[in-house]
């Protein structure tokens, strides 16, 4: 089972994420589910959302304590001790940051990508969960980024869905190709 724990502040689209994760893992035949946790319901407030996804079936539907992957859309959480917690060893975070992990601390698996820049070049605003999605799945080669457009395109149409697009690919060129997927087949002895 992969568990994937999303934190971000209401308004980047941290919910929409789980949403498209786990629909782009049904799409490619994994069983997946995908559930926010909500504080104060407002914009900036922060928020987390979860994603499981496993080859087999599985009935678990609690918040993830433990999580293989964390994806960060605010490096400003990374101030607060939850973000980090319960990380599994040899789990990665991808943080929306133009700052590297060294800048800002991080002494895990990390990866950063400027998103919201990303998002604001093709997009027009700086909603980073598109590319965060597109990044994390070139860094663990889990799903194929194909499947990603294809499940955009569940929910957006026309100029909106093209600009994502775009947006996606960028964001692929811009980290490093299954590097996480390779860390783990290496620590596994494959």
């Amino acid at each position: 089972m992969i568990e994937v724990r999303i934190h971000g502040r209401g308004g980047q689209g941290n919910v929409a994420a789980s949403y498209l994760l786990a629909g782009t893992a049904i799409d490619q035949g994994w069983h997946a589910l995908a559930f926010p946790a909500f504080g104060a319901e407002r914009r900036g407030a922060p928020v987390a959302a979860f994603v499981r996804m496993d080859r087999s079936p599985f009935s678990r539907r609690d918040q993830i304590a433990h999580p293989d992957y964390l994806i960060v859309q605010d490096e400003a959480l990374l101030h607060d001790a939850a973000t980090l917690a319960g990380l599994k060893p040899g789990g990665g975070v991808l943080v929306n940051s133009p700052r590297t992990p060294t800048e800002l601390g991080l002494d895990v698996k990390a990866y950063s990508l400027p998103a919201n820049a990303l998002a604001e070049k093709h997009l027009g605003r700086p909603v980073p969960n598109t590319a965060l999605l597109a990044a994390f799945i070139t860094l663990t080669g889990l799903l194929p980024l194909e499947a990603l457009s294809h499940e955009l395109g569940q929910r957006f149409k026309g100029a909106v869905l093209d600009k994502n697009r775009t947006l996606i690919a960028a964001a692929a060129e811009a980290v490093e190709a299954d590097i996480w997927n390779q860390e783990v087949a290496h620590a596994a002895g494959a």
